[in-house]
This record gives C-alpha cells, sequence and structure tokens, in this order.
C-alpha cells in the first residue's frame, strides 16, 4: 500500500510538471488524498466494478494499470485505449473493471447503482463502488442514486471524499448538513465517517463496507474526511481563495503518505534506503515518446459502418492538413 501511495505522489509530480511545461494540456493531482485512492482498493477485489470521478487514478494503479499506461493516457498518443480523444486523467479499464472517467460531476454515481443491481441479479460476488466529492452530493445525481440503492438493497459502496472543496467552493456554502454521512442515513443507507488521510482506518471501513454489501445485499455510504491540498487542476489557483497557510498545515501535518510511513517505520518495516529506491524507479517507468493516433480515428468507433457525412468530413480534412502542413502537428499520421 505505501509503495503505491508514493508512486500516486511521484506520478502527480511528473503529469503536474509536465502540464506546466506545456508537454500535455491538462492535469488533475490527488495530493492529500493518497490514502482514499490506494487503501480502498486495496480492500476491494478486482471483481469489484469501480466508477470513478477523476481522483481516483490511484485505484487504477492498485489494479495494475502501469505508469506507461497513465502515460499514453495522458499524452494522447497511439497506445492509449481511448485513441487520443479524451482530454488528460480521463482513464479507463476494461480488462480492470475501471470505467473511463467522466467530468460531469455526479452522473456515475447512478449508474454504479444499475450496475450493482445486475451484480445482485446475476448473484454474482461482487459490488460496484463508486467515488465523488463532497461537491457531487450537491447533484441530483446522488440523491436520486442513494434512494435507487436503498429501494433495490443494491450492493453498491459510495464513497465521497470529503476534501472541504468544490473546485472553489467551501462545504459550508453547500450544505447545512453535518457532513454527508447523514444524508446516506436519511435514505436508508448504513452510512459511516471516516478519518480519510488514515490508510488503516480507510482499508478497514471499505473492507467491512464490501463485506456487507455483497453478503446482505445492501448499499454503504462512506464519508472519507481529508483535504484537497493541491489545486482543482491546473487551470485553477487555489490560493486565491483559500489561504496558503492552511495549504501547507495540510500538506506538512497532514499528509497521509509521511503518516503512513512512519507507523510502517516503526514496525521495522521501511526505511531511508528503501524510500530511495522506490522513489528512483518509479521516474524509469515512463517514456514520453510514442507516435500519435492517424487522423482516420477521429471518425470511427461510433457507427459499425462509417456514413457518408463523415466519410466527406474525414476527406476535406485530410486535404486541409495538406494543403496546411504547418498549421497542424507534423507527428500524427495523415
Amino acid at each position: 500500500m505505501y509503495s503505491n501511495m508514493v508512486t500516486l505522489q511521484t506520478l502527480d509530480t511528473i503529469f503536474y510538471e509536465a502540464q506546466r511545461q506545456g508537454r500535455i494540456s491538462f492535469y488533475v493531482t490527488s495530493i492529500g488524498e493518497e490514502a482514499i485512492n490506494i487503501a480502498s482498493a486495496a480492500a476491494l477485489t478486482s471483481d469489484d466494478i469501480v466508477f470513478p470521478q477523476y481522483r481516483e487514478p490511484g485505484v487504477l494503479l492498485w489494479r495494475g494499470f502501469t505508469l506507461q499506461e497513465f502515460a499514453n493516457q495522458c499524452f494522447g498518443n497511439k497506445a492509449d485505449y481511448g485513441k487520443g480523444r479524451q482530454m488528460p486523467i480521463h482513464y479507463g479499464s476494461n480488462k480492470l473493471n475501471y470505467f473511463t472517467v467522466a467530468s460531469t460531476i455526479a452522473t456515475q454515481i447512478p449508474h454504479a447503482v444499475g450496475a450493482a443491481y445486475s451484480l445482485k441479479m446475476d448473484k454474482k460476488d461482487a459490488c460496484a463502488v463508486t467515488y465523488f466529492g463532497d461537491g457531487g452530493t450537491s447533484e441530483g445525481d446522488f440523491h436520486a442514486a442513494m434512494n435507487f440503492a436503498a429501494v433495490t438493497e443494491s450492493p453498491v459502496i459510495f464513497i465521497c471524499r470529503n476534501n472541504g472543496w468544490a473546485i472553489s467552493t467551501p462545504t459550508s456554502d453547500q450544505f447545512r448538513s453535518d457532513g454527508i454521512a447523514v444524508r446516506g442515513q436519511a435514505y436508508g443507507v448504513r452510512s459511516i465517517r471516516v478519518d480519510g488521510n488514515d490508510a488503516l482506518a480507510m482499508y478497514s471501513a471499505v473492507h467491512s463496507a464490501r463485506h456487507m454489501a455483497v453478503n446482505e445485499h445492501r448499499p454503504i455510504l462512506i464519508e472519507a474526511v481529508t483535504y484537497r491540498v493541491g489545486h482543482h487542476s491546473t487551470s485553477d489557483d487555489s490560493t486565491k481563495y483559500r489561504p496558503a497557510n492552511e495549504i501547507e498545515w495540510w500538506r506538512m501535518a497532514r499528509d497521509p503518505v509521511t503518516r503512513f510511513r512512519k507507523w510502517i517505520e516503526i514496525n521495522g518495516w521501511w526505511g531511508s534506503e528503501a524510500e530511495s529506491q522506490l522513489r528512483s524507479s518509479i521516474r524509469s517507468q515512463i517514456a514520453e515518446r510514442a507516435e500519435k493516433p492517424p487522423v482516420n480515428d477521429l471518425f470511427t468507433d461510433v457507427y459499425d459502418n462509417i456514413p457518408s457525412n463523415l466519410r466527406e468530413q474525414e476527406k476535406l480534412l485530410k486535404e486541409t492538413i495538406n494543403r496546411h502542413p504547418k498549421d497542424y502537428p507534423a507527428d500524427v499520421p495523415i
């Protein structure tokens, strides 16, 4: 678990810097929320279906998504499973039961309940798991999904990352309830509030929640209390709406990675040599340079037989590129 938390932290550093250098267009970090990502993933099985928001790449990392696969998606190269059509951080893996990220807030929550209901009808030994932020609970989809799950008694785990901020909107401007857990209780869903920066607490809560969801056919809501240390995204400057010293306190005093490291060091399972070896090995696993997807991939995978209007668009695009080659990336095959 600790190795994956460090890997996620390093991954964020690499791609955040890549965006700042203009090598990718966009990025979202998970800084301060590494324990929620990794510990929850560790408590699940590979058969459990994950419906993420966009701040859970650690779940995919835990399941075996390689650093190169993350790079393929962020750089939109030929090996990207989405063929370069999506903006960075919209990961997905059919093989790893991880639905593709959608930026639209909370739309994944009802989807997870529907999938969980399907698992129940098929008598599968698995559950659906969906992640969302505190801002997601202000959307109607959250409330519809909670009621849907309670009434159908579907094996779904709702994991809310209550990190205090929905972009620039603090929780105090979103609701007057005592956090998120009480909302689940109001819908008849068993709910618990957990310290989201404590990896062991997160693992324990999700492990127990999975057992209840699968064996008792019931939904569970976990409110993981944490803090979004990073900016909302690379398009955001969070120092405009919250004090820098608050961010720094959470970064230094409440960092879940440092906290977990101290515990495993006390137990004699880790040391500075292992730490340096791990951090140096991570960067070597990523190769940025790779061929881009061909232009015609823009027009495939929607229709079985591409209609004439799209064929015409493809023809016109290629003609335009040939007429104005300097205005288009030279590394994209025509």
